[in-house]
């Protein structure tokens, strides 16, 4: 179970950051690479556009369908995440809290971001 707010807090923001990192961000295009392809397709302005999308078949299709949903990836992190925190809290605590700390630096940063555009 978990014993705080604050722990709740945390595993929610080291959650959001993790899933983040896997599904969007470009540090992690490797990982994700294996199980998409590109398709071109033409706009109507006779304009070449690049899409990234699972690939059809097979165990690649699986995790790529499922890296391309943040909402699918988001539980399976937060499961892995909670199992972490309950089995190995002295090696996962660290590693939590920069998580989170990164995860809540970001909100902050698209915050501000959308404040300075207005």
């Amino acid at each position: 179970m978990i014993e705080n707010v604050l722990d709740f807090f945390l595993l929610s923001l080291a959650s959001f950051r993790m899933t983040r990192l896997i599904v969007f961000d470009s540090i992690t295009e490797f990982f994700r690479a294996p199980f998409f392809e590109e398709e071109e397709e033409i706009n109507k302005q006779g304009e070449t556009e690049i899409y990234i999308v699972p690939k059809k078949n097979g165990i690649r299709g699986f995790i790529g369908r499922l890296l391309s949903c943040y909402w699918c990836t988001g539980i399976w992190v937060s499961m892995i995440f909670y199992g972490l925190y309950l089995f190995i809290p002295g090696f996962f605590g660290p590693v939590l809290v920069v998580l989170a700390v990164a995860g809540l630096a970001a909100l902050i940063e698209t915050a501000v971001h959308h404040m300075i555009q207005e």
